[in-house]
């Protein structure tokens, strides 16, 4: 017999608590939709991403606003297709067939040659989309990227060594705070066009979107348009040391572009301000990490009043215990079958199927809410 709670779990802010527990979950609720970096542990969402968008939503019809982060990037804008279900099942499948070729002697593709593949690849896949994305009746899409600042444009520019080190001091710039690792790398969001997510500090656009950035972190705001939308696409995954920057990015302060999650992980921003409605969070663990740097600062993953409304989905760990390894896919699998890529994709392709189960946890828990017992939003794990 099928126990959706010994597959997917259902965690809530205190807002969103008491609405779950008065009137279940509403497609009508939804305001926001968040998709985090995480390279390919976003596989695993694939199913849920299907089924939210392919048949859940199609129940209500309100704009809303879908913030992504590289993978979480590439999620959201495979949403946007006509075809919401298929194009996700494209992606997913896209996603788990790249393959790079080895240099004899060494381990790992260079960067440049990554960035080439991703560049064709993003092409490919996502060129014949750009009306549907960038002018979509319902969705307002929101790419995070990290700009470098000149201390790491210099080094972009010079050894990777250099590169390397240029980090390591912006690491521990971050460990001091978030705020002076905004001397490093500054947070660049490019929004579809007539709308934005307005700092709270009162960098402006027009207005008409809610104030969604925490003061915790300099940001900047620009248009995504026909111009720069695959050039955005492409720096918000680029990370470091791992594919090369993107540069100068049309309509955009120059300078190299990074991956969005160093400054924005799991997009922990300020979702409160959409209340009364909810945002929704498909996600591949318990907690928000705010950036990629913060990973082993476990204080700042608390959940603060800035996620009272988020409803957040992710595996139970009884779920993630059946997995191959009994963990969850990542981007040291490249490096782990390097020399044997189908073996790779034959594992992903088993998670991604094992994944079928939380698409079906989430449509009982949309249908019957008693199914999974709503938990609270906390930052310790379980």
């Amino acid at each position: 017999m099928f126990k959706p709670s010994d597959h997917l779990r259902v965690l809530a802010g205190p807002f969103a608590l008491a609405q779950l527990r008065r009137q279940g979950l509403q497609a009508a609720q939804i305001r926001a939709i968040a998709g985090a970096a995480g390279g390919p542990k976003g596989l695993i969402l694939g199913p849920l991403d299907q089924f939210i968008f392919g048949h859940w939503l199609k129940a209500s019809s309100q704009s809303m606003a879908l913030i992504g982060a590289s993978i979480g990037c590439w999620r959201l804008a495979a949403a946007c297709a006509p075809d919401p279900t298929q194009k996700l099942k494209a992606f997913s499948q896209a996603y788990i067939e790249q393959d790079y070729r080895i240099p004899e002697g060494q381990r790992r593709p260079s960067p440049s040659a990554v960035s080439a593949s991703f560049a064709d690849g993003l092409a490919q896949f996502f060129g014949g989309l750009r009306r549907e994305i960038l002018e979509h009746e319902r969705y307002r899409l929101h790419v995070m990227t990290s700009r470098g600042h000149e201390a790491l444009a210099r080094a972009a520019r010079a050894r990777p060594l250099d590169l390397s080190l240029a980090f390591a001091r912006a690491w521990l710039a971050n460990a001091k705070s978030r705020q002076a690792l905004g001397a490093y790398l500054e947070r660049v969001v490019f929004s579809v066009s007539g709308t934005g997510l307005k700092h709270v500090q009162g960098q402006a656009d027009d207005g008409t979107d809610a104030e969604l950035f925490l003061k915790d972190y300099p940001a900047r705001q620009v248009c995504l348009d026909g111009n720069n939308w695959l050039a955005a696409f492409q720096a918000s995954c680029s990370i470091p040391m791992v594919l090369d920057p993107v540069w100068d990015l049309p309509g955009a302060p120059q300078g190299p572009y990074w991956d969005g999650g160093l400054t924005d992980y799991h997009l922990h921003l300020n979702y409160a301000a959409l209340k009364p409605g909810l945002v929704l969070y498909p996600h591949f663990i318990d907690r928000l990490i705010p950036g990629w740097l913060d990973k082993l600062w476990s204080w700042r993953h608390r959940a603060g009043a800035a996620l009272d409304n988020l409803v957040l989905l992710c595996p139970s760990k009884a779920w993630v215990a059946t997995l191959p390894d009994g963990r969850l896919p990542d981007r040291h699998d490249f490096v782990r079958f390097a020399h044997d890529p189908v073996a790779r994709m034959r594992r992903w392709r088993v998670v991604v199927e094992q994944a079928q189960s939380l698409a079906r946890a989430f449509e009982c828990f949309t249908l019957d809410p008693a199914c999974i017992a709503v938990e609270p939003l906390f930052h310790e794990t379980r």
